[in-house]
């Protein structure tokens, strides 16, 4: 069983620590259990049920209203909100539950429906990527086992898949962008490389996909031996523990005539001015890069 602080439970749903106790000392929500130090603290079932009042709090539900409820109708009416009312935010904390339980049935329904009403694109930028985001806020503290992260993402991944599969082949030409797509040692997130590829390749750019955890060798023979003309890698962990400044002057030194751009959380430190280096910040400039419109 996990134990979270009242810091956790505030930064794992958006609720502030303040408004927590608000609801527990008018409405008897939230009911948070004691240590013999007399710290506070929830476990699984707590936060799951936190979760949900979120969902119907954000969904338009009064918390006068959510009190009156049992425990049972209040996740007979969270799992009732769906449709068009289901905010980005919501759905997040439906995935999230969902992982924590191991349900993968209602995880997949979860991201259909988020594919549904966003469509792919915007799902994946505004939906799954926090959720994944949210996961690894979990797995940072202590509070989920490799296990559950592995089984979202290994739904996700099948989807991400799919998607690319039932992509027409891009044309080929001279002019076609040649985009090497790769994550360094030690990252093993998948889905964002993944995603790019596919926005790539609905793009009719030719992507060459290395996958996670490449060397700056491997990447040289490859090079050396088949015609490339951007790199692109994404970094969220970088659990190496390498100066990122230092690995993107590798690469900008063994590679000084191709574009190379990358993105992810370990990426906002990097600071260099060096001609042939692109970072990417946001969801936008994700966007333009696939689409070949980023500058």
């Amino acid at each position: 069983m996990n134990l979270f602080s009242i810091g956790d439970i505030e930064n794992l749903t958006n609720i502030k620590a303040h408004t927590l106790r608000v609801w527990e000392q008018r409405y008897g929500l939230c009911i948070c259990k004691r240590k013999d130090s007399k710290h506070r603290y929830f476990d699984d079932e707590d936060l799951k049920q936190i979760l949900r009042i979120s969902w119907l709090y954000h969904n338009g539900f009064k918390i006068s209203q959510i009190a009156s409820l049992t425990t049972e109708e209040i996740k007979s009416r969270a799992l009732g909100v769906n449709g068009n009312s289901a905010t980005q935010e919501i759905l997040i904390n439906r995935l999230t539950e969902y992982a924590i339980s191991f349900e993968g049935e209602a995880l997949d329904d979860v991201m259909e429906e988020a594919i549904h009403l966003f469509g792919f694109e915007e799902a994946t930028l505004d939906v799954f990527f926090p959720f994944l985001n949210k996961l690894g806020l979990f797995w940072l503290t202590g509070h989920i086992i490799p296990a559950q992260e592995h089984f979202a993402t290994a739904i996700m991944v099948r989807k991400l898949l799919l998607a690319i599969q039932q992509l027409p082949d891009p044309a080929s030409s001279p002019n076609t962008r040649r985009v090497l797509v790769f994550s360094p040692v030690g990252e093993e997130h998948e889905i964002p490389l993944l995603f790019m590829r596919y926005m790539l390749h609905k793009n009719g750019v030719n992507v060459i996909y290395m996958g996670k955890c490449v060397t700056p060798e491997s990447l040289s023979f490859y090079c050396e031996e088949h015609d490339v003309n951007e790199l692109y890698f994404h970094l969220i962990t970088n659990l190496t523990k390498s100066d990122i400044n230092q690995y993107i002057k590798l690469l900008s030194a063994r590679f000084p005539a191709k574009a190379i751009t990358c993105s992810g959380f370990s990426c906002k430190g990097i600071q260099c001015d060096l001609p042939n280096i692109r970072v990417l910040n946001t969801g936008t400039e994700l966007m333009a890069f696939a689409t070949g419109e980023y500058d």
